[in-house]
């Protein structure tokens, strides 16, 4: 298992609910197909999980 997972916004949060959008603004995603590391841990997952249709995520 990989300690960091590279993350990438490939669907605008413009439509989303503001939920979405403010856990999309908290995992450092602000421009469409900007990819941020992030450390592979659950709390990181989750946030992955709640707003996945909107992320592509692969093992860094």
């Amino acid at each position: 298992m990989a300690d960091m997972l590279k993350v990438t916004l490939v669907k605008s949060p413009i439509g989303a609910i503001p939920k979405h959008r403010r856990t999309v603004e908290a995992l450092g995603l602000t421009k469409l197909h900007k990819t941020v590391e992030l450390p592979n841990n659950a709390a990181t997952k989750g946030m992955i999980s709640q707003v996945g249709y909107m992320l592509k995520v692969e093992e860094a």
